[in-house]
């Protein structure tokens, strides 16, 4: 059944023909509303609310625009609520004497909610780094950035979507783009899965964590390599502070680290022995952005739950 008969079908109230019209922007539209949000579970729902609402307003769809119609729909949702709640943080980016109260933490986001078929720029479209450096920009500068440079949409389609003018669009995306320069690192390539080199250094990441090697951790690192545990507020910056902060608590214990791939990059599920239950068992994710053959940055995600969201066990023996 072609997009036409689709429409038809659910415009005569058939769940399932809507269902299959829209089916194959799900996954796109998630990432969007990921960047927007910077929280994987508040993308969830905004993309939730979103189909609601294309299913209730069918009726004012035209043919033939799809696509542009369901993006308008999600980022006005998503603009919606980034007026209502908190930016996203990661620790190194938190002003100095923020409340902790008031700090609402980055998700990871897990690759394979893109789909079997993301390319390469969808995957570094959601690279941690560049996720959390839009959570400082204005709700209308993120959508513009992203719908015209990520997403590909013509100024004038962006106008259209945004409710505003092509002026007021190139002027928001310029500003949009001098902001981010400011606060976005190198990010590097993102990780080609099956690439040897990648395995490499993943095989002795997790091996050094697991023989609580603290120099082989040092070694894969760059010089100005940070390390962030949120929800935890602390980080640390350089080979020298990683080290000590390591030998002073996590490496006093067991690990088990289990690999995986978050925000494009590669990641791994850790597993801290406990002694009781007799089984390694979920601690956290961390999430590693590479510069090279080495590690940038390291964010290891202290919450539970996540496990659920990449496919991970919640112990390992």
């Amino acid at each position: 059944m072609d997009q036409t008969a689709l429409l038809a079908a659910a415009r005569a109230g058939d769940a399932d023909a809507f269902g299959r019209l829209v089916g194959g922007h799900r996954a796109e539209l998630l990432a969007h509303c990921y960047r927007m949000l910077g929280s994987l579970h508040d993308a969830e729902d905004a993309l939730q609310e979103s189909l609601v609402r294309a299913w209730r307003g069918l009726h004012t769809f035209r043919a033939g625009a799809l696509r542009p119609w369901l993006y308008r729909i999600a980022t006005n949702r998503c603009l919606t609520l980034i007026e209502q709640r908190a930016r996203r943080e990661l620790p190194a980016d938190l002003s100095p004497g923020a409340p902790l109260t008031e700090v609402a933490w980055l998700e990871p986001f897990p690759d394979r909610r893109l789909g079997p078929a993301a390319t390469v720029e969808q995957r570094e479209g959601i690279g941690l780094a560049f996720v959390a450096a839009l959570q400082h920009l204005s709700g209308p500068q993120r959508a513009a950035l992203l719908l015209r440079e990520v997403l590909g949409f013509s100024a004038a389609e962006v106008a259209a979507q945004l409710d505003t003018t092509v002026a007021a669009v190139n002027s928001g995306l310029q500003r949009a783009r001098a902001a981010l320069a400011e606060r976005r690192p190198a990010l590097g390539d993102p990780v080609p899965a099956g690439d040897d080199k990648i395995k490499e250094l993943a095989d002795r990441y997790a091996a050094a964590w697991e023989a609580a090697d603290v120099d082989a951790i040092v070694a894969l690192l760059t010089e100005g390599a940070t390390y962030s545990m949120p929800p935890l507020s602390e980080w640390y910056r350089g080979r020298a502070a990683i080290r000590e902060f390591l030998l002073a608590g996590p490496l006093r214990h067991r690990w088990r680290l289990r690999p995986a791939y978050a925000n494009g990059q590669l990641a791994f599920g850790t597993y801290l022995w406990d002694e009781e239950r007799g089984a390694y068992v979920w601690a956290g994710l961390d999430v590693l952005r590479l510069d090279g053959p080495s590690i940038a940055e390291v964010v290891s995600f202290l919450t539970d739950g996540l496990q659920r969201d990449f496919d991970l066990p919640g112990e390992v023996r």
